[in-house]
């Protein structure tokens, strides 16, 4: 079959290549591939794997075999999926019935390949954090894709929703989608903040820490910042850092997310769109926070 697979000459470390079937389990249902979408960390790791390594969480399409255990959607099923050993940027993906969820029709299966990684990490960041109603929430990196569902999530959670970004034009439709303030950077946002998701990392990090008010938490998602920084004492007022996993078995977490958008209360906005062959491009605009929101390939 084809798929994206590492190549260490290739623009980017991808091209589409052959790659050998994927093996099948007994709780596992085949799916033909017909939408991946792009995350930080696919690309990122991408740069430390083998040549001919096939990189992806997110992918949409339909089964093409139900599970053999009787579990999950049948043949025919239109679906999204995800798994944590990745191998979804190809023409067909062996998949865990626990791991997808079922498409509603009035759903666009490109837009339902967005939600796997970036929408349930926003999802369990905000629900790890305790309550959200009332509460002061930080979301940086908010131009992104997870960004920019946990925006609406927060919204939606009833807390007052800061949405920092690097440029005014990243910060652009944030305030439709639910932040109350919209802020470059953190240089106008003031203490207390009770609820942090930091997708940045580095010397912003540490700022953040001192706006923390008693109790705060920060859920640290990502570092797109790639420096490093010197933190402060931890010593002083209660308030914790968390190093943010999204964790295994997702399916649950996806159908709830679609739920949300047949019911028009959260929007996905793919910022870019094109065919998978031109992956060098789509990685090079994402990497280089020329994307608003999420990148798709369809598998054409």
């Amino acid at each position: 079959m084809r798929a994206l697979a590492v190549d260490t000459e290739a623009p980017g470390r991808l091209r589409l290549a052959e790659a050998p079937e994927p093996e099948v389990g007994a709780h596992q249902v085949l799916v033909a591939v017909q939408h991946i979408a792009l995350n930080y960390g696919d690309l990122n790791g991408a740069r430390n794997r083998p040549a001919g390594f096939v990189p992806g969480w997110d992918a949409s399409g339909v089964v093409a075999r139900a599970a053999a255990s009787g579990e999950g959607p049948p043949a025919g099923a239109r679906v999204v999926t995800t798994m944590g050993s990745q191998g979804g940027w190809a023409e067909r993906r062996a998949v865990d019935v626990d791991e997808l969820a079922v498409v509603p029709a009035d759903i666009d299966l490109a837009e339902a390949a967005t939600l796997p990684v970036a929408g349930v990490t926003a999802l369990r960041a905000l629900q790890r954090s305790g309550p959200l109603l009332g509460r002061r929430v930080l979301v940086t990196g908010a131009s992104g894709g997870v960004g920019r569902f946990a925006v609406q999530l927060a919204a939606l959670g009833g807390a007052h929703v800061i949405a920092s970004v690097g440029s005014s034009a990243r910060g652009e439709g944030l305030r439709t989608l639910g932040a109350d303030e919209v802020v470059i950077g953190l240089e106008s946002v003031t203490a207390p903040l009770h609820v942090v998701l930091d997708n940045v990392g580095g010397p912003q990090l540490v700022s953040i820490w001192r706006l923390l008010g008693e109790g705060g938490v920060i859920q640290c998602i990502g570092t797109t910042s790639q420096q490093e920084a010197s933190f402060p004492s931890l010593v002083g007022m209660r308030r914790s850092i968390e190093a943010f996993t999204k964790g295994p078995r997702s399916g649950a977490d996806i159908a709830y997310l679609m739920q949300l958008m047949q019911a028009g209360r959260l929007r996905v906005d793919v910022g870019w769109r094109g065919s998978w062959s031109r992956i060098a491009e789509a990685a090079d605009a994402l990497l280089g926070r020329r994307v608003a929101g999420k990148a798709v390939l369809d598998v054409d």
